[in-house]
């Protein structure tokens, strides 16, 4: 599996720091961001631009029609584009596979000029991150595979791609329980050279043994993550998805925000996962 799928969600893991660090910054404004950059305003102005076209769209689809009252004048999230890399990883604190990073806690983004993942990819899925937890909070019981599956979900570019593989890790019956995504802490899975033992469930519904190396087991854990988001989505709609989404803010643990926004069709983890793999198994048939 293609390790920038992994990196581009680590990356989102471990970020809570302030970025605007060590540059003489200009900036451009528009209704929602701020780009803060040294060099190629043409390039700031492009990424201005693609911001807030990714944050309507991500909006749209998480059925928050009502966001564009949000991130405004003051409160407007502030992208910081370093010159190069050396100075983007020296100021965050990155591994030097990062593309891009974001912080939560003040609302920030950053990348550097010249990266290629940034526009199509780590901008979206960190604008995700940070509409999701604005709108659900960070007191709630909300699973990192839910967080982490509306930040994939942004990245339009790479959903076809990410769906491929999904269908491929269920013809293969190499899901994940969804019980092993509530349960898995990729905090703790810093041994790439170990091999993690899993049961799983077949497509003919008995239990097999999966032995998986630290890589494939986390990007399983993100493939599975999004495809679940992309189920609920496409499935339900997105004003359902945004029902749910306010059942977890309000409080409510996984299942019984199910149960309130989804009372026919999913009232728990078992519902949810067993209709995630009729999904699958229709979307298989289709081609």
């Amino acid at each position: 599996m293609k390790k920038v799928l992994i990196f581009l969600s680590l990356a989102s893991i471990f970020c809570s720091m302030g970025i605007a660090y060590g540059q003489s910054w200009q900036e451009l404004a528009s209704d929602h961001f701020i780009t803060h950059f040294t060099q190629d305003k043409k390039f700031a102005q492009e990424i201005l631009d693609e911001a807030e076209v990714y944050y309507q769209r991500i909006a749209l689809d998480l059925g928050y029609p009502r966001y564009s009252e949000f991130w405004t004048w003051d409160n407007r999230v502030g992208i910081y584009i370093y010159p190069d890399k050396p100075s983007f990883l020296k100021a965050t604190n990155q591994p030097e596979w990062s593309q891009g990073m974001a912080d939560y806690t003040n609302r920030q983004i950053a990348s550097f000029l010249g990266s290629k993942e940034f526009v199509d990819s780590i901008l979206p899925h960190e604008i995700a991150h940070l509409i999701f937890r604005d709108f659900v909070g960070f007191k709630g019981e909300i699973p990192l595979w839910l967080d982490e599956g509306v930040a994939q979900w942004a990245e339009e570019a790479k959903r076809e791609e990410m769906k491929s593989m999904v269908r491929q890790l269920y013809n293969q019956d190499k899901l994940l329980l969804l019980d092993d995504l509530m349960k898995l802490n990729l905090r703790i899975l810093t041994e790439m050279d170990r091999v993690y033992i899993r049961t799983t469930r077949s497509k003919s519904g008995e239990y097999v043994v999966l032995f998986l190396s630290t890589d494939v087991l986390v990007a399983t854990y993100y493939l599975e993550a999004v495809s679940l988001i992309g189920f609920l989505i496409e499935r339900y709609g997105s004003t359902q998805f945004a029902a749910f989404c306010r059942e977890l803010r309000d409080g409510k643990n996984l299942e019984e925000a199910l149960r309130c926004a989804y009372p026919n069709h999913v009232r728990n983890l078992k519902e949810l996962e067993d209709k995630w793999r009729e999904y699958l198994a229709e979307v298989n048939k289709g081609g």
